[in-house]
């Protein structure tokens, strides 16, 4: 299999994630602002959401850009990715509808650790195939960026049973810092 198909299947799965989010948001039953505002963590909870596909996205198009082969390694990998990914509507719409329940928080914190994990590994198996010396490895390099993020993932889930504000400032800091495509791997040459 070729990298562009690896992508384009990615690409198609990410595109039906989102689809599927925005088809758990539903309209208001009254027709002014304030039925709006009813949906106001619903709508929180899809632009969070969102905003991360919309980062894995991006990232996976720059770690697929930068490995040189695909194996059969690789395509699980990129399959367990998806996967968790999958889970972000289900966990988006009980996070949005539930904002301040302990449960449903923490599972949208275990489903971004697991996604993030999957990412890891997706990352160490392309690193595995291409070798130490890639150009993928060097710009890796120990990856804080990656353990910050899975810490402050991890770090939700517990939260979310203590003081659920401080997880979802977890879930925007991991944002902020993943906002910028990984330029370590992006400007980093062969």
């Amino acid at each position: 299999m070729s990298k562009g198909r690896l992508e384009a299947f990615s690409d198609g799965v990410i595109a039906i994630i989102i689809t599927i989010m925005v088809l758990e948001l539903r309209p208001p039953a009254g027709i002014d602002l304030h039925a709006l505002r009813e949906l106001g963590s619903d709508l929180a909870a899809y632009v969070l959401s969102f905003v991360l596909l919309g980062i894995y996205w991006n990232n996976h198009h720059v770690l697929v850009g930068a490995m040189r082969r695909v194996t059969a390694g690789i395509l699980w990998a990129n399959l367990h990715l998806l996967f968790w990914l999958s889970l972000i509507p289900f966990a988006t719409a009980w996070m949005g509808r539930n904002p301040h329940a302990p449960v449903p928080l923490a599972v949208y914190g275990g489903v971004a650790f697991l996604s993030a994990i999957a990412y890891t590994i997706l990352q160490m198996t392309i690193i595995a195939a291409d070798g130490h010396g890639s150009r993928l490895a060097q710009a890796v390099g120990h990856d804080m960026k990656g353990r910050m993020s899975l810490a402050s993932y991890a770090l939700s889930i517990v939260l979310a049973f203590v003081y659920s504000p401080i997880s979802y400032a977890l879930f925007v800091f991991v944002a902020m810092v993943w906002l910028v495509p990984d330029r370590r791997i992006a400007h980093h040459p062969e």
